[in-house]
């Protein structure tokens, strides 16, 4: 399953937050009961491995230049939840890549 994320940030800032935000990710599992150990394979990949429902789940994450994509392998067994996933992943992926909220400055 890919789910692709939009932005207008420069990669570094996306680099920055997905590593600083990186222990949210669990979120984007219905339900927010999965354990995630990611990794960076290179400067603009991250890897996650994902435990939840009793199944494990590959998956990357590519930073690219106006958008940020996630590669899930959904196991056979978990196709029926693929749109909840794909919806929750969007989500929190906005999320992950938005700026903090105690630098927003009230008006």
């Amino acid at each position: 399953m890919q789910v692709a994320i939009p932005h207008s940030l420069d990669k570094e800032i996306v680099r920055q937050r997905l590593r600083d935000n990186s222990d949210d990710i669990g979120n984007a599992v219905p339900g927010g009961m999965a354990d995630i150990t990611t990794s960076w394979a290179s400067e603009d990949r991250m890897d996650m491995a994902i435990s939840a429902m009793g199944q494990t789940m590959n998956g990357h994450v590519q930073i690219e230049d106006d958008q940020i994509l996630f590669d899930i392998e959904l196991p056979l067994a978990l196709s029926f939840v693929a749109p909840m996933v794909e919806g929750a992943i969007r989500q929190q992926g906005e999320r992950l890549i938005a700026p903090p909220r105690d630098s927003e400055k009230p008006d």
